[in-house]
């Protein structure tokens, strides 16, 4: 399957927020109302409806609990001021939320602040980058000593061979690497290398995993309707978004995540071309859905059985889960690995890496370049970031805090009596209201986000702001403190009362 209908989610993430955007007939039916009315009613604590008809009958309802207002006055107006000159006001469609986009002024520490002045717990942290926290004294104290002395020059310095020693000595088993820009470029080049070493041209993919914003990367990746993903044992190659050409998706051969018996059915009938498995360890845009025991040996073993090349996409996991990312934390050595996110603490630093053997292909066979590659900007937050990670105590005082406020929002659902299970990794964890734990995307579907999502826009107005999306995780940062921790349980509890209250009214 090529390129999907006409009407689709410009992104499906934030329930595609994107008000210039022509939605899905199914998508608008799901939702019952246009997205910035539903966003309105989530942040005023109003439950959800099902369908138009639900919709129509639901009144503008505010919580019985007294809950501050956001500031928008500023934002409103650099709102109509950056659609002007960007589309959907923002540089990316994941950030487009319509009226409500949220037009940041600083952060520092485990906060944020946007330009009304409204200030929140940052439960998003940039997607995961922010891994220390914002700004840094460290880490910024380190770049701008290295920028005084000039940024680009198309050549290389000490700090890009300092970030591949880092590297190696971090994960143990990178033997060779080299610095991009993003997580995109990097799964892009991770992808070109594993055709090159194995003289193959198919990519296996997993349902519901993002690995950035190149063509080959953007099949079966977060569809709302889950049923566009087709028949579990034979899954549809669903492109999101158009402009990928049919050619580029016969490419790649989706799979759902967890299920050994049929990627093993997928090499038994195509091994001969399957260059790699391109693989998140964890459903990273699934709330952070962990392996099953047998998957990650199994898919291991399949690799080498048939050839291919195993690409760990670490660009959320990598120097977050462990100094060595998942392949440390689960004990699987990769083929290839990319990393971007925390490696820079926000700063735009990326790399891939792998086997001496694998990465031989560079420079004789391979074309890889970048006129960014390495920057002395990204080059400098990267050493400083690792060097962190990998002398101090920082990722353990994460996942100290992470388990802190599973334990305390744990407590809050057994008083209710509310069905939950946690997924992920403290540094990085989701919280499905389910009775039993979702083992692929598939299975998020029959999760109660609806509930989550009304829960987690309520939080906005209450000093807390984790991802409006119950796909994505909360992130925590070296610099949270549980005072951070206080406020957005306190904002979680308050936001559940009161949605709870108003789907029990409907």
């Amino acid at each position: 399957m090529g390129v999907p209908p006409s009407c689709f989610p410009t992104t499906n993430k934030a329930f595609g927020w994107f008000e210039h955007s022509a939605f899905c007939e199914h998508l608008k039916l799901h939702l019952g109302m246009p997205t910035e009315r539903r966003y309105r009613l989530a942040l005023q604590g109003t439950d959800l409806p099902e369908t138009h008809e639900e919709g129509a009958r639901m009144s503008v309802t505010k919580s019985a609990e007294t809950q501050p207002a956001l500031k928008r006055e500023r934002q409103l107006k650099m709102y109509r001021r950056a659609l002007k000159v960007l589309p959907g006001g923002t540089d990316s469609n994941f950030r487009a939320w319509g009226e409500h986009t949220v037009y940041v002024d600083r952060g520092k520490g485990g906060r944020v602040w946007d330009l009304d002045g409204n200030e929140f717990v940052d439960l998003r942290l940039g997607y995961g980058p922010v891994i220390l926290g914002h700004a840094d004294d460290r880490v910024d104290e380190a770049v701008h000593e290295a920028v005084r002395k000039g940024v680009s020059f198309s050549l290389t310095s000490e700090q890009e061979v300092r970030t591949g020693e880092l590297i190696q000595e971090l994960t143990g088993w990178v033997e060779m690497a080299r610095m991009t820009v993003s997580g995109t470029e990097a799964t892009m080049h991770a992808i070109r290398i594993a055709r090159a070493y194995t003289g193959r041209d198919k990519i296996i993919k997993f349902e519901g995993q993002y690995h950035g914003m190149h063509d080959y990367a953007l099949i079966s990746v977060l569809p709302y309707d889950v049923s566009e993903l087709g028949d579990r044992d034979n899954p549809v190659r669903l492109a999101w978004g158009r402009g990928i050409p049919e050619a580029v998706a016969e490419t790649v051969i989706p799979a759902p995540y967890n299920d050994l018996d049929l990627l093993r059915r997928i090499f038994e009938r195509e091994g001969d071309n399957i260059a790699a498995v391109l693989i998140e360890p964890v459903l990273g845009n699934a709330q952070g859905i962990m392996p099953q025991p047998h998957f990650l040996p199994g898919v291991r073993e399949l690799t080498r059985e048939f050839g291919a090349v195993l690409i760990f996409d670490e660009v959320k996991t990598g120097f977050r889960f462990a100094r060595g990312g998942a392949a440390e934390y689960f004990g699987i050595k990769p083929d290839l690995a990319t990393y971007a996110k925390a490696m820079g603490n926000g700063y735009p630093a990326a790399a891939f890496g792998g086997t001496r053997e694998v990465m031989s292909v560079l420079p004789e066979n391979v074309s890889h370049g970048g006129t960014y590659a390495g920057n002395r900007v990204a080059a400098a937050a990267a050493v400083a970031t690792l060097s962190i990670l990998k002398d101090t105590d920082a990722l353990e005082t994460i996942g100290r805090t992470g388990e802190a406020m599973q334990r305390a929002i744990g407590e809050i659902l057994n008083r209710r009596g509310i069905a939950h299970v946690f997924t992920g990794h403290p540094s990085m964890f989701g919280i499905m209201f389910a009775e039993e734990l979702p083992t692929d995307y598939r299975g998020w579907a029959a999760t109660d986000h609806e509930l989550y999502d009304a829960v987690a826009l309520g939080m906005h107005p209450r000093g807390a702001m984790p991802e409006p999306d119950s796909r994505e995780p909360w992130f925590v940062c070296e610099a949270h403190s549980s005072s951070d921790v206080e406020q957005a349980v306190e904002a979680f509890e308050s936001s559940l009362n009161a949605a709870l209250e108003l789907r029990a009214r409907a």
